[in-house]
């Protein structure tokens, strides 16, 4: 397929800068092939049952965004992709004049990073500091909101920019499908006998960068670190065995079961998956898909439309669009039910 084949029109206006007051306030459609329903997020347990599976990514985002300067005075502005050890990183930089290795780039006067290589689009840097890069990140980094969000990162975001159940940090994207739900959500669910599970995929900063090429067969997915605990694998083990369907709740927990199924049974573990999901794709485990709306021409986008159905999703953005729907991370939600041949 061309990339062209996954752009739409969307209006300015209708890209979230600020999340609904309340977690489960957002809208939700429901996407059941041809059909679409509107609803609200209060209402995903109505559409729930007991003994489903519901498998949420527990990663955490970590203030990955650092502004510093280079030993010429000239300004870097560093995104962390991923955190390698405790001192080592790969990372975008943006600078005036590309660094080279042996440049120092000094943070608040206070951390100095030296760029040992470049690997790609991205730079390897080390951090020479008296404490572990996490605690720098958390003294001297900010939020890393999406490029679509004017604002600046106030303290709100912090919050709203998490999920309540994030605990495994070293995201630098949120995983949004997840922001909706609030502690109480959780607990209507646990009452109704729904199985709560998880899955940790670090979503990196490759999740916003655009796809090039207009054959997406070329396409090159960045790499991501994810795990697979035993006792997810036993979750959905049973589910499948009396009946539960499983729910994947946002793209990344989709790809970590899937890149964890490749040999068509889910092992657990971790590991690194580039698993790029466009139509055509047969999906191994997972029946139903929780998710925010993503990006015209983005590889989300395709993975989406590879679950749901191309026409049927291309469908369903234009009833969204028309409905005043609310887009992207801080937008509202969609639950969309496998394609019988996907």
């Amino acid at each position: 397929m061309r990339l062209s084949d996954f752009d739409y029109h969307l209006p300015d206006e209708l890209i979230a800068q600020f999340p609904a007051g309340e977690r489960t306030a957002s809208r939700l459609l429901h996407v059941d092939g041809a059909r679409l329903a509107d609803r609200m997020f209060a209402d995903l347990p109505t559409l729930l049952k007991a003994g489903d599976v519901l498998v949420f990514n527990d990663t955490r985002v970590i203030k990955a965004r650092l502004f510093g300067q280079k030993a010429t005075g000239g300004q870097v502005e560093i995104l962390i992709e991923r955190l390698l050890n405790d001192h080592d990183a790969l990372a975008f930089v943006r600078a005036s004049k590309t660094p080279r290795p042996g440049a120092r780039i000094l943070i608040n006067d206070e951390v100095e990073f030296e760029m040992l290589a470049r690997e790609g689009d991205l730079f390897r840097l080390r951090c020479h500091a008296g404490v572990g890069l996490p605690e720098v990140l958390d003294r001297h980094g900010r939020l890393p909101l999406p490029p679509y969000i004017a604002h600046a990162p106030e303290a709100a975001d912090e919050t709203r920019y998490q999920t309540v159940y994030a605990s495994q940090p070293g995201a630098v994207a949120a995983p949004t499908a997840g922001l909706h739900f609030d502690e109480a959500m959780l607990a209507r669910l646990d009452a109704m006998g729904v199985t709560r599970t998880a899955v940790t995929l670090h979503v990196g900063a490759g999740t916003f960068q655009p796809v090039r090429v207009e054959n997406i067969a070329e396409h090159k997915m960045h790499s991501e670190r994810f795990f697979i605990p035993e006792a997810t694998v036993a979750a959905i083990r049973n589910a499948r065995e009396t009946g539960g369907r499983i729910l994947a709740v946002g793209t990344t927990s989709l790809r970590a079961l899937e890149s964890a199924a490749r040999d068509g049974e889910l092992q657990a573990g971790e590991g690194d998956t580039n698993l790029f999901i466009t139509p055509g794709y047969r999906f191994k485990l997972v029946e139903r898909l929780l998710t925010n709306f993503h990006l015209p021409k983005s590889t989300l986008l395709m993975l989406v439309s590879a679950f749901g159905g191309h026409d049927h999703l291309r469908a369903a953005y234009a009833h969204a669009v028309a409905e005043r729907y609310r887009f992207f991370s801080y937008g509202d939600a969609m639950l969309i039910e496998k394609i019988p041949d996907a």
